[in-house]
């Protein structure tokens, strides 16, 4: 018997077949973007300090 496969399976599946490349590329982006390297203490510190305090109402002209 065969299994159901949705129009969507289908077509990822042949996007994939036909551009064998483009999971390496989702990859790549996604370290580029999201992926990186835990910060050190030091550099969370100076972080910290660079921070600007927001006033307590932004939208006052004062």
């Amino acid at each position: 018997m065969a299994r159901y496969e949705s129009d969507f399976t289908k077509f990822l599946n042949e996007m994939k077949s036909e551009k064998p490349d483009l999971e390496a590329g989702q990859q790549e982006g996604r370290a580029l973007l999201w992926d990186k390297e835990p910060q050190s203490v030091e550099d969370m510190r100076r972080a910290k300090a660079a921070k600007l305090k927001q006033r307590a109402y932004v939208y006052s002209n004062d």
